[in-house]
């Protein structure tokens, strides 16, 4: 009797004890934190995959928009969130590039959150006003290197990746142009088109109208690969500048602490999403590629990342508020 007293004892320690997933996670609604505002890229990504997830758990995932801070504010009530799976985040670079920009964040974007699964990613490209003469990445180049400090680009405000893209192209190439920062980067846009500024780098998305319109000139994308909606515009690679890539990614985190049994339950909710016919037609309408990856390789993705973007920071001196 004894025997079998201790049998049934080292059963029960070896098998998990999560109350809530044992009650057959998800039972209640999921609060989806959005770090910006309605109809921003995270948002749209956010929701479009959010929306197919919780059709599939029978809980819907529930947006809560917070643009406030940079994304700071969404961040912080994520990382500041129960532990139990019922609040996850979609976010983009900003958990990266946020710590690089503010002093004082209550949250610490390696220790604070649990990486869940890469989502997806927007593509973005090089654009100069026509009257700039250059055909070509490389003879932007060589116009910027014999004029320092005579072109100027605009970006959609300090610390966004528009920014820091063209900033990563000053390191690599030891060439001076002037930051012109707007509120965000559809102003940028609007200001390359009047001229105001030479050169601006957009999603590939909203640049397609004016790069087809002749309004803008498309010198290069800065991913690994070709763009499809723009068959005809090389990669900076493919142009002569290796390391020039600066893909806007999207991936979803949960609080630090939350159950490993959840969080690999809402990584195969998102892998299952992501093979949606429908799913994927929207994604592509809106210009987002499917990135998707494992918990392991966000956390990867997001150490590296760090080091990558402290590096551009520190290269374009950006100092803390």
């Amino acid at each position: 009797m004894r025997n079998v007293f201790f049998l049934v004892m080292s059963l029960f320690a070896v098998v998990p004890c999560d109350p809530t997933f044992a009650q057959g996670y998800p039972v209640k609604p999921i609060r989806l934190i959005l770090p910006f505002a309605p109809g921003s890229p995270s948002d749209m990504v956010g929701r479009t995959i959010g929306q197919k997830m919780g059709a599939q758990m029978g809980q819907n995932l529930v947006p809560d928009n917070r643009a406030s801070a940079g994304g700071t504010l969404g961040l912080t009530l994520a990382a500041q969130a129960p532990a139990d799976g019922y609040t996850v985040l979609v976010t983009s670079p900003t958990i990266v590039i946020s710590p690089l920009l503010y002093a004082n964040l209550q949250y610490d974007s390696l220790k604070d959150f649990a990486p869940v699964a890469r989502l997806a990613t927007i593509e973005n490209v090089m654009l100069v006003h026509p009257s700039v003469p250059a055909k070509t990445l490389k003879e932007f180049i060589a116009l910027a290197r014999a004029n320092p400090g005579k072109l100027n680009y605009g970006s959609g405000g300090a610390g966004t990746t528009n920014h820091l893209a063209n900033e990563l192209l000053k390191s690599l190439q030891k060439i001076n142009l002037v930051h012109v920062p707007y509120k965000g980067a559809t102003l940028a846009a609007q200001a390359l088109m009047g001229g105001e500024v030479d050169e601006v780098i957009l999603a590939v998305a909203p640049a397609l109208p004016f790069i087809k319109s002749g309004r803008v000139r498309a010198l290069a994308v800065l991913s690994e690969k070709r763009v499809p909606t723009l068959p005809g515009v090389p990669t900076a690679g493919e142009a002569g500048v290796t390391d020039f890539r600066m893909s806007i990614w999207y991936a979803m985190f949960a609080p630090a602490g939350t159950p490993r049994e959840i969080i690999m339950h809402l990584y195969r909710e998102a892998q299952k999403a992501l093979q949606d016919p429908e799913l994927l037609q929207r994604m592509s309408n809106a210009g987002m590629d499917p990135w998707l990856g494992t918990p392991e390789e966000l956390g990867n993705l997001l150490r590296g990342e760090i080091a990558r973007f402290a590096e551009i920071a520190r290269s374009a001196g950006l100092r803390k508020e």
